[in-house]
This record gives structure tokens, C-alpha cells and sequence, in this order.
């Protein structure tokens, strides 16, 4: 078995990058999570001191921890996100590579095994442009370790672990938040850590909706569609040159409301995964895991699965439903407090969108604070209201397309859902359509590219000839 390297690049130093105005003091995040990582990189080119405040105990490791719960499942990063990443921590990727992580960078379609709606993409050859989509392959908590040993060493910033967040503080007549009461987890005491910005990224139990009552607002409306989805998964550890693809994903599809996932990481390491919708139960053990795969995983991966090393049982993960709360639609906010990442809007994980949202609402805060305070956090829910709706539309729609979710199927979701079904028959043969369609899942392009002119000829002139077939089994090729 490969082992963890013993030492690793050292933290590339942070210097700001420009003058701090005297009227930003201090801001406060609130959670460690990739999206509170991110956002201190952002706040400490903005403010003289940035604490980033979590109640788990951070590890000084990669190993998952309880307040990321979908920390065990598997997990890729996104080509838009890793470029955000490494903008703001330069080298970052190349960090990650020397510690062991995978990177798909040359087109070769043969790394990559994925079925979506009854549709295997197509497994040879290259896609056309291969620098157009850089995928790298790194687990969870490797990669938020990575975030965090980068973040650590930026002079302006520091870390308040196991602290709960009791409640906001305001001005008297709540207009402002002006800080936070936090209570140690050994010993409850309360204390208040003043703050020109609080900074909410503590996820999708986020108690900001109860904070904004508590000061006299009123709490976002939350648009949802239930999936009821869950997760059980493992990781272990492949022998070199056991498995060539880099990824395996078969989803969901109508006739199947399960999922396998298989998604390679640092030093050979895999973690392996069944996906169950609306509601139906997961497997609890190695053995149940393996036996549910024999129907939806290629026999190949398969057997690689079975004759790989175990790291850890089997770890379930319950995700209920897309949640989007609606802060850019309040009437009224006080100043000072911002909410980020999964705290405002969360999707079905299997889409791999969270970590790029979370990126580019970094950059919004960041593009907001350029122009200054006033009205920040208006600014800044409207434009990320707008980067949001790109992913929650493709996110509802995919999971619209199995009737097993109940939701209102308009007509704008059935014409898309049709349109992405001729992509992917195309992608079935053609290397340009999968390029096309990685770059939208990966958030490189927007979803228009698939509606370009070049790009409906490619679907006329050579569709694919595939048809959908539920419960075939699939085609296996090494």
C-alpha cells in the first residue's frame, strides 16, 4: 500500500496585495469549511484582522471531520473551482499534485468511465482541446487540509476552533451586526468577538435564518425540491495499475434510481460509492456495498473494488434536498453580515457543483469589497443570486428527470432535459460533445455553449446511436 508522504511543500507565504482602508477593522468567518477558507484568502486583502471561527477541533491532517459530514464521500475538483483556487494561492495546484493528488490534463478519454441517463460517454480517443478542461483528482479532506495549511500561513488571519456561535450582536436598533457571542465547547463561557463583517459559511445547518429573527427580520424564503438522497461509501486502497480510469460514474436513471461512483484520489487511494434516491436505503457494511454494485458497476471496477485494501467502513451520508435560501430576495438585511456557500444554497452532490459555487462566490465578495462597503450584503446576495441560478437550474432539472422525484416538471425543465439527453446521445460518439459536456459540468462555459450553432450541427450531423436501456448491463472495457 502507498503511504502518505512525510513532508510536504511548505505554505507559500501570503503578503496583501494592496493597502488595507482604516475603516475595515475586522471581519469574522464563521466555519472552517472550504467556502469559510476561501473567503478569509479574499478578507484579508480587505481587513486588518480576519479569525476564522469552527467548532470541530481542526485536525492537522487530512482526515474528515465531523462538522463536514459528506467529508467520506467522493469527491473531485472541478476545473473551475481549482482555477479559482490556485488565483487566489498561487502554486496551489501543483501543491496538491506533490502530494500525491491525480490530474487529468491530456483528453484521454479512456480515464474516464461515465454514464449519464442511460448514456456511457464515449471511452476513446481525446477530446479536441485538452487544456479547455483540467480536472484534478484529491479527496476531500486532503484537499480542505491543503486550503487550510495555505490559509494558516497568512499572517492577517487566525483560527478559533471548537467555539460554538450562540448568537450575533448588533447595534441597538439592529440596523448593523457588529460581532458574535461564541462559547467555548469545554467550557461554555461566553465572549463576544467584535467584527466589521461576519462572514456565515457554516453549511446547510446554518442558524443565521433564526440570528435574523432574533434581531427583528425576517427569515430568507427557501425554494427546495426533496430528493432524499443517500450516500454509503468507502475508502480504499488500489494497486497501481489495477484500474485505468481516473473516475467512474454511473447515475441515476429513470428505470434505476441508484448511483455508483468509484473516484480515484492521492497515492492510489479510491473511494467507492452507492448513491439511493427518494428515500431508499443504503447499504451499512463492506459486504451489502460490494453485493449492491454488481448491477450498476462495470465488472471491471468491480472487481477492482473487490480486491482493494478497505481504509475504512462504510460511512452514510443523508442529503434531503436542494435548498436555496433566498437572502438576495429580503427586503431588508442588516450590514455586516454576509452568508456563503452551502449556508445559502446547497444541490444534489452528485453534480459536483458546491465547490465551484463556493469559488465563485469568493470572487463576488471579492469584486463587492473593491467597491466598498455600502450595501454590501444586497450586492453581493443579487450578483451571487445570479451565478447561483445557473447551477440550481441544471442541479433541479437533472434530478426532475427521475420520475421518482416529485416536483413541478415546467415546461422550460422538460425542453431542457430533452435538449441534454441529445447532447449526451451525441457525446456517446463524438469526443467534441464530451469536451462540451465536461465543461458544463466542470462550470468552465456556461450551459449557452450547448446551444451554440456549431454545436447543434455536431448533434445533427452524427448522433448518437445508443439507445437508453435502464437495467443492460453495462459494457466493460479496461
Amino acid at each position: 500500500m502507498a503511504t502518505t508522504p512525510t513532508t510536504w511543500p511548505t505554505p507559500v507565504k501570503h503578503s496583501l496585495e494592496m493597502s488595507l482602508p482604516e475603516s475595515r477593522g475586522t471581519a469574522v468567518i464563521l466555519g472552517a469549511s472550504i467556502s469559510g477558507l476561501l473567503a478569509a484568502r479574499v478578507l484579508s486583502d480587505f481587513y486588518a484582522t480576519v479569525t476564522v471561527v469552527e467548532r470541530d477541533v481542526l485536525p492537522d491532517g487530512p482526515v474528515t471531520r465531523r462538522g463536514v459530514p459528506q467529508g467520506a464521500q467522493p469527491h473531485t475538483l472541478p476545473t473551475r473551482a481549482a482555477g479559482i483556487m490556485d488565483q487566489l494561492f498561487p502554486g496551489f495546484l501543483d501543491d496538491l499534485v506533490a502530494g500525491g493528488a491525480r490530474v487529468w490534463n491530456d483528453g484521454d478519454l479512456s480515464r474516464l468511465y461515465l454514464t449519464f441517463a442511460g448514456h456511457p460517454l464515449l471511452r476513446s480517443g481525446q477530446v479536441p482541446e485538452p487544456e479547455s478542461i483540467v480536472i484534478h483528482h484529491a479527496h476531500r479532506p486532503f484537499l480542505e487540509w491543503n486550503l487550510r495549511r495555505r490559509v494558516r500561513g497568512i499572517p492577517n488571519v487566525t483560527f478559533l476552533d471548537a467555539h460554538d456561535v450562540v448568537r450575533l450582536s448588533s447595534t441597538p436598533q439592529c440596523s448593523r451586526v457588529t460581532g458574535v457571542v461564541l462559547a467555548p465547547r469545554d467550557s461554555g463561557a461566553e465572549r463576544t468577538i467584535t467584527a466589521d463583517l461576519v462572514v456565515d459559511t457554516t453549511g446547510r445547518g446554518s442558524r443565521t435564518p433564526l440570528f435574523l429573527e432574533q434581531l427583528g427580520y425576517r427569515r430568507p424564503r427557501e425554494d427546495t425540491l426533496l430528493v432524499h438522497v443517500t450516500y454509503a461509501s468507502m475508502r480504499v486502497h488500489v494497486a497501481t495499475g489495477t484500474l485505468r480510469e481516473n473516475f467512474t460514474i454511473n447515475a441515476a436513471e429513470p428505470g434505476r434510481p441508484r448511483a455508483f461512483a468509484m473516484f480515484g484520489g492521492e497515492n492510489d487511494t479510491y473511494v467507492l460509492a452507492v448513491q439511493t434516491l427518494a428515500g431508499r436505503p443504503a447499504p451499512t457494511d463492506r459486504a451489502t456495498l460490494l453485493n449492491s454494485l454488481t448491477d450498476i458497476a462495470p465488472p471491471h471496477a468491480l472487481a477492482a473494488a473487490r480486491s482493494a485494501e478497505p481504509l475504512s467502513g462504510v460511512a452514510q451520508y443523508k442529503f434531503p434536498s436542494n435548498r436555496w435560501r433566498r437572502y438576495d430576495n429580503l427586503e431588508r438585511t442588516p450590514d455586516g453580515l454576509i452568508v456563503m456557500g452551502d449556508a445559502m444554497c446547497n444541490f444534489n452532490p452528485l453534480y459536483g457543483q458546491g465547490m465551484s459555487v463556493a469559488a465563485i462566490e469568493a470572487m463576488v465578495l471579492r469584486d463587492c469589497l473593491e467597491e466598498g462597503e455600502q450595501g454590501l450584503p444586497r450586492r453581493f446576495f443579487s450578483l451571487s443570486a445570479k451565478e447561483i441560478g445557473v447551477a440550481w437550474r441544471a442541479a433541479v432539472s437533472s434530478d426532475l428527470a427521475l420520475p421518482q422525484i416529485s416536483g413541478n416538471r415546467t415546461v422550460s425543465v422538460r425542453l431542457r432535459n430533452a435538449f441534454l439527453d441529445h447532447v449526451l446521445s451525441a457525446a456517446e460518439t463524438e469526443p467534441v460533445m464530451v469536451q462540451k459536456f465536461l465543461r458544463m459540468m466542470n462550470m468552465v462555459s456556461p450551459r449557452a455553449e450547448l446551444f451554440h450553432p456549431a454545436t447543434m450541427l455536431q448533434m445533427i450531423a452524427k448522433p448518437g446511436r445508443r439507445m437508453r436501456a435502464p437495467n443492460k448491463e453495462l459494457h466493460a472495457t479496461k
